[in-house]
C-alpha cells in the first residue's frame, strides 16, 4: 500500500507515514558511520571518511566542519546535502552575531537548522535532506551533543552512533559510556566504537576526529590521530 504514496512528499500514507522521509532516513543508515560522545570537559566527534577510489586526493574530502568557534558538525548520509546545511548553518550563525554581537547559543543554532530540515519535508518541489547531523558545541561551561534528523526532529545525546552499523555502535556505547569520562577517554571510546563496524584497516587517512572544549572546536591532525590509533593497537 505504501508504494502508492512513495513519490509524494506531502501526502500521508494510510498508516500515517510520510514515506519519502523514511527513505531519507534509510539513506542516512546506509552512510558512513559517525560517532558522538559527550565527556565532562568536552565533546568528541569521530567519523569514517570513505573514498571510492585510491586515486582520490583524500585531503579534499572532509566529514566535519566548523560552524562557529565553539561549534562543529559532522554527518552520516549524503555529502552534498551536508554542504548545503553547513552553508545555511554558518549564515544563521553570522546573522545572529551581527544582530547580537555574540556567538549563537548551540541550542538555538540546532533549533534553526532543524527548522530548515523540517521545512523541506512539507514544501513543494523539494525533497527531504538525506542526511543526519551531529552537532558538538560549548556554551559557557556546558557541552552539547545534539542530533538532527531528516524529519526535522532533534534531540540531545550523551553518546550516539549514526550511519551504517549504528545499532551495534549504540549497543557498544551503552556498555562503555559513563558520565565521568575524561576527554582523552572519550576519544579512545569513539575510535573503538568506529572499529566495531569498520571495513578494512583504520588509519589516519580514513578517520576524522574533532573535539570541542571551552577553548573551541578543532579537528585533530593526522599525526594526532595516528598516535591515538597506535595507543589502541
Amino acid at each position: 500500500m505504501s508504494e502508492r504514496y512513495s513519490f509524494s512528499l506531502t501526502t500521508f500514507s494510510p498508516s500515517g507515514k510520510l514515506v519519502q522521509i523514511e527513505y531519507a532516513i534509510a539513506a542516512v543508515a546506509a552512510g558512513a558511520p559517525s560517532i558522538g560522545i559527550k565527556s565532562k570537559t568536552g565533546v568528541v566527534l569521530a567519523a569514517e571518511k570513505k573514498t571510492k577510489s585510491l586515486l582520490y586526493d583524500d585531503t579534499t574530502i572532509t566529514k566535519m566542519e566548523m560552524i562557529t568557534k565553539h561549534c562543529g558538525i559532522t554527518y552520516s548520509g549524503m555529502g552534498p546535502d551536508f554542504r548545503i546545511l553547513v552553508r545555511k548553518a554558518r549564515k544563521i550563525a553570522q546573522q545572529y552575531y551581527l544582530q547580537y554581537d555574540e556567538e549563537i547559543p548551540v541550542s538555538q543554532l540546532v533549533q534553526r537548522i532543524a527548522y530548515v530540515m523540517q521545512e523541506y519535508t512539507h514544501s513543494g518541489g523539494v525533497r527531504p535532506f538525506g542526511v543526519s547531523l551531529l552537532v558538538a558545541g560549548f556554551d559557557e561551561e556546558t557541552p552539547y551533543l545534539v542530533q538532527c534528523d531528516p524529519s526535522g526532529a532533534y534531540f540531545a545525546w550523551k553518546a550516539t552512533a549514526m550511519g551504517k552499523n549504528h545499532i551495534n555502535g549504540k549497543t557498544f556505547l551503552e556498555k562503555r559510556y559513563n558520565a565521568e569520562l575524561e576527554l582523552e577517554d572519550a576519544v579512545h571510546t569513539a575510535i573503538l566504537t568506529l572499529k566495531e563496524g569498520f571495513e578494512g584497516q583504520m588509519t589516519e587517512d580514513n578517520v576524522e576526529i574533532g573535539v570541542c572544549t571551552t577553548t573551541g572546536f578543532r579537528k585533530l591532525n593526522r599525526t594526532e590521530i595516528k598516535d591515538y590509533l597506535a595507543a589502541l593497537n
